[in-house]
């Protein structure tokens, strides 16, 4: 199955589980279970969204809808495939807990589901931009009989409203058997029944099992401490619907000599608030070289793995990470070699996956084939610094908050940072419903960016054969979240699909450049591109046309308006001067008086060139071509600037290379008496998209000067 058709399936109101294909040929994991939308079922409740809003119980869901339940209403799926567990995102109101009954085709079971808000609601007043967030919580249940495709299973409300997101029906594997030669916990005094502090026989089973299998048969264990010195041993549970550990810190150790295995069990924890000083962590720094994780179930913890010190050559595969209140996995700097791939993650409180080169870089590691759904407050996949990464064949979908699908970021937030460094490949991934309004930047952020918060891009930044769908805002964006105006450079896209984005295919806000090769664009709700660096005179953003794209040619032509989704490219208006917060550059600029001066709108600001060094110009990208018929050139109205005589040309071109004289080289009078302004009649026939003042003489100062720089239709 390809990305797309991986991709669409989502949407559509399932998420199939693939069966075996190569890596590449689909986005995503392949996936044991098969998931199910409530508003693509039947029943009596009602269906609530779609909506993008932050702080809504609809923009949190998968999809972006889901299926409210007064008590007594219901809603009932069609099994997908042969099941006998199942495990539900929902939500029930803060404070409120209760209760979902199971009924099978008409009969209702004897067990029922507990549902409680003790894990949802979470404030996290320290970042910038959050809101009450991460509404939803899984809920799971073995249900003690196998269903087969086109049966009925309904969940009905019992004693508590609840909004059902999603189900996810399974065929649970049975317990495994203990390994010969393994060293049970319970042999060392762990209590199965999870009323006993199992910590201690935990700890004397990780010692006496060096080299070995610490074996976690079927059971609960509660653990009231977490575990450290984890080196050379695997620890084995019998499958994560069998053996579960009830902490919220299991492992926590700054470093280990490696070799540590853990697989096939649950980690439950009791996190229910968002702690960044708390190690609130199924990991909480180093399993050492050459170790891995594998089949696990991670659920109600701060971070799933947080990973500090040597973990070169970490393998985290097939696992499930739900409900975490911050990231689901971080590479905290020193990583080599790390390989996260086939893994499944929902409802996470920060990025779901991350990469954060803090005190040495990140190398050679990277994020593969994973699926990623509703993080809540931050990116799918973030990548901050770090040198030779690569992101390919994720799926990624519904982010919320200050997230974007993707993000490829020189954000550091603490020092010693290592910025992006060498290659950084984005291949093959398949975003749906990503992006989001940054409350924060008060503006969108897209579903791919690229962002050179504090320092330029100096990577080589490869993005291909990428998929997006449906993102409510931009497709690629390209910023300096800081705002400070750094370069996004080095950096080529080729190949992607982008259908049914909001507003437009590249949002581009700092200076820099990118090349664009068989991206191809359906549905576009404003314009293909939205150029306008920030801030204004920071440079200018080049976008290449390398061949092979289509749908997207045309340019939101004003920066000092926002697109709105499926807004469409408004009417070239005669009145609205061109040039107002178009980029601007120059040959020169004397201390304070940059080129964004002239095109900032106030006439009582001003570019002056380098002084005595004529000739000198000044250019501003329109953003697209434009039958340009009126210039109006100022100087700052007010008596003390004496009337002057500038000599200046008017250039203009299409592309920003070749050039041609528009208006030949002429005096012309800048007087306060008359408002210090000049206007210009251009020839019919003039279309240009950048254009260009070349100033040789000025008599009241020996550099060029203009205040504003005014474009008009006519």
């Amino acid at each position: 199955m390809p990305a797309m058709a991986t991709a669409v399936a989502l949407a559509a109101g399932t998420l199939v589980a693939l069966a075996p294909v190569p890596a590449q040929a689909a986005a995503g994991a392949t996936l044991p279970f098969t998931s199910v939308e409530a508003e693509s079922a039947a029943g009596t409740g009602s269906r609530i969204g779609p909506d993008h809003t932050q702080g809504t119980l609809a923009s949190e869901a998968s999809g972006r809808q889901a299926v409210r339940l007064a008590p007594g209403q219901r809603v009932e799926f069609t099994v997908p495939r042969a099941a006998d567990a199942l495990n539900v995102a929902y939500s029930v109101p803060d404070g409120r807990s209760g209760s979902l009954d199971v009924y099978v085709n008409g009969r209702k079971l004897a067990r029922t589901l507990p549902v409680t808000s003790k894990y949802s609601y979470v404030d996290t007043p320290w970042i910038p931009g959050a809101r009450t967030h991460h509404f939803y919580d899984n809920a799971r249940m073995l249900l003690g009989e196998n269903v087969q495709a086109g049966d009925k299973v309904a969940l009905q409300a019992a004693d508590v409203e609840v909004t059902v997101d999603v189900a996810d029906f399974e065929q649970a594997a049975g317990p495994a058997s203990q390994p010969a030669g393994s060293v049970s916990v319970t042999s060392k005094g762990a209590d199965p029944s999870g009323r006993g502090d199992s910590t201690q026989a935990f700890r004397d089973a990780v010692a006496a099992a060096r080299g070995g299998v610490v074996w976690i048969p079927p059971g609960e264990y509660r653990l009231t401490q977490s575990l450290s010195g984890v080196q050379d041993v695997t620890l084995r549970g019998a499958g994560h619907w069998h053996s579960v550990v009830r902490t919220s810190r299991f492992i926590d150790q700054s470093g280990s000599a490696g070799k540590v295995h853990i697989e096939d069990f649950a980690v439950m924890g009791e996190v229910t608030e968002r702690v960044d000083s708390s190690p609130d962590n199924f990991v909480n720094g180093s399993l050492g070289p050459n170790s891995s994780v594998s089949g696990m179930w991670l659920q109600h913890l701060k971070v799933g793995l947080w990973l500090m010190g040597d973990n070169d050559n970490l393998v985290v595969e097939n696992n499930r990470f739900l409900d975490m209140t911050a990231d689901g996995l971080n590479l905290n700097g020193s990583a080599r070699g790390v390989r996260v791939r086939q893994n499944f993650l929902r409802n996470q409180g920060d990025d779901a996956l991350a990469m954060w080169s803090l005190n040495a870089p990140d190398v050679d590691s990277s994020f593969e084939n994973n699926t990623i759904t509703q993080p809540n407050l931050a990116n799918g996949i973030a990548i901050y610094g770090g040198t030779d990464i690569t992101v390919r064949g994720n799926l990624v979908a519904d982010t919320n908050a200050l997230g974007s699908g993707i993000a490829i970021s020189n954000q550091k937030f603490l020092d010693p940072f290592h910025p992006l460094a060498g290659t950084i490949t984005v291949d093959g991934n398949t975003l749906v419903r990503t992006g989001a309004m940054n409350p924060n930047w008060n503006h969108p952020m897209g579903a791919l960016r690229v962002d050179s918060y504090d320092s330029a891009i100096e990577a080589q930044v490869r993005i291909t054969d990428t998929t997006i769908i449906d993102s409510p805002y931009s497709a690629f964006e390209f910023v300096s979240g800081s705002g400070r105006g750094f370069a996004a450079k080095n950096i080529t896209v080729d190949g992607a699909s982008v259908r049914n984005t909001g507003t437009v295919v590249v949002q581009a806000e700092t200076p820099g450049a990118a090349t664009f090769r068989g991206v191809t664009a359906s549905g576009v709700g404003a314009a293909g591109v939205y150029n306008c660096p920030y801030p204004s005179g920071s440079g200018t953003f080049t976008l290449t046309d390398g061949g092979g794209n289509s749908g997207w040619n045309s340019t939101w032509p004003d920066c000092s308006s926002w697109p709105q989704p499926g807004q469409g490219n408004p009417d070239p208006d005669p009145g609205r001067n061109l040039a107002k917060g178009r980029p601007a550059t120059a040959t020169g600029s004397q201390d304070v008086y940059t080129p964004g001066k002239a095109v900032d709108g106030d006439a009582n600001t001003y570019w002056e060139s380098a002084n005595r060094a004529f000739p000198q110009s000044l250019t501003v990208d329109l953003g697209s071509a434009q039958a340009v018929r009126r210039l109006v050139l100022k100087l700052p109205p007010q008596a003390a600037w004496q009337a002057r005589t500038q000599t200046l040309s008017v250039l203009g071109s299409t592309d920003g290379s070749a050039w041609t004289t528009v208006a030949a080289a002429k005096d012309h009078r800048f007087d306060p008496a008359t408002g210090n302004t000049v206007t210009l009649a251009l020839p019919a026939g003039t279309n240009l998209r950048h254009l260009r003042l070349q100033v040789t003489a000025n008599t009241g100062w020996p550099a060029a000067q203009f205040s504003e720089v005014e474009a008009y239709l006519s």
